[in-house]
């Protein structure tokens, strides 16, 4: 009887989901975004917001407007990576799916991410189509149409490459894999996030998803774009384009990850070769007059260097270096985007050239 009962209670019993925000002083976009969210329709969700130590008055404004949502409360502000590892300890879910505070959430947009993951078990992430809030027709920086890595691990997307977005004509409507998922709005198996090791802290914020999906690949996973789910993010909320601590975050955690992640003799002379080219690239911003660019590319570099000689120990490195990797480029990006003069995500990525 008792067997035939659980039976019977099986249809109702659907896979719970959490979405998890984290603000640091977001409450004007808590104010324009998260009535979208909480007005999202599925049976087992939650909607959490951790709050990063701010010192605006974010958390009064929740307590008296969302008393649905649930408060997590920091003291101090631990970053994006740290912050999120911190909240996910406390939230209990299925999937959880990671949503900045500056996204606008379109109605249904949550049922294709779920689908998507409940019909592949071997699928542990997946990321909507991401377009501008303020420019609808054209996919947003961070993450578009889902991420890739070239040879030299600089990071690009379906529809944006390097500073170039493109206009949603509907060219990457179809879900492939991907390298990476966007933490704008990462929809992810708990289980395998924990499993991986969550976010490196010591990355502070920026590329922590980058350097999370790859972990998340070598431990044989897939990540995949989910077209059918589509958000408009506004970007730059807490550290806007050209700023000096998000140039230094960005490349020294790309170093960072680059030495966890691969190994050999690729690793060697792929760091060195980037260097190079980081250097380039600094002392023609030097030349222009963009000194700080030039300083925070420089300190990235020193940062790099201090976390090989003493600060490997606070970081989360993978299980495993050896898996096939989807959504690789095995090229250069910046050469075909800057010398060749493609623009375009389609122009530039050949599928025989992936693996």
């Amino acid at each position: 009887m008792l067997a035939i009962f659980y039976e019977s209670l099986q249809p109702m019993m659907i896979p719970s989901v959490a979405i998890v925000i984290l603000n640091w002083n977001g409450k004007k976009y808590l104010e324009q975004f998260l009535p979208g969210v909480v007005q999202t329709r599925y049976g087992a969700l939650e909607v959490v917001v951790a709050d990063n130590g701010s010192t605006d008055d974010s958390i009064q404004y929740l307590e008296a407007h969302f008393p649905q949502v649930r408060i997590i409360r920091f003291r101090e502000n631990h970053g994006f990576a740290k912050g999120y590892n911190l909240a996910l300890e406390q939230v209990l879910a299925d999937y959880y799916l990671l949503l900045n505070s500056d996204v606008q959430v379109t109605e249904g947009f949550l049922d294709p991410l779920l689908n998507m993951l409940e019909a592949n078990p071997g699928l542990a992430a997946c990321q909507p189509k991401i377009l501008s809030y303020n420019h609808p027709a054209y996919f947003e920086y961070a993450g578009a149409a889902g991420g890739w890595l070239d040879h030299f691990c600089y990071p690009f997307a379906r529809g944006r490459v390097f500073d170039f977005t493109e206009t949603d004509e509907g060219q990457y409507n179809r879900a492939e894999p991907v390298f990476w998922a966007s933490g704008a709005a990462l929809f992810i198996r708990s289980k395998v996030f924990h499993e991986a090791g969550g976010f490196d802290p010591y990355f502070f914020a920026h590329q922590e998803e980058i350097d999370l999906c790859w972990r998340i690949q070598l431990l044989g996973y897939t990540i995949s774009s989910c077209p059918a789910s589509v958000i408009y993010h506004v970007g730059g909320g807490t550290l806007p384009k050209g700023n000096s601590l998000k140039t230094y975050l960005n490349f020294r955690n790309n170093h960072i990850m680059m030495y966890k992640n691969m190994y050999g003799w690729r690793r060697i002379y792929v760091i060195l070769l980037r260097a190079v080219l980081d250097g380039v690239s600094a002392f023609k911003s030097l030349l222009g007059g963009d000194g700080g660019y030039f300083v925070a590319v420089a300190s990235a570099h020193l940062s790099f260097v201090k976390w090989m000689l003493v600060d490997q120990k606070k970081s989360v490195f993978p299980q495993n270096k050896k898996a096939p990797l989807q959504g690789f480029l095995k090229k250069n990006i910046a050469w075909e985007h800057f010398v060749k003069g493609k623009k375009k995500f389609s122009e530039i990525v050949d599928k025989e050239v992936t693996n």
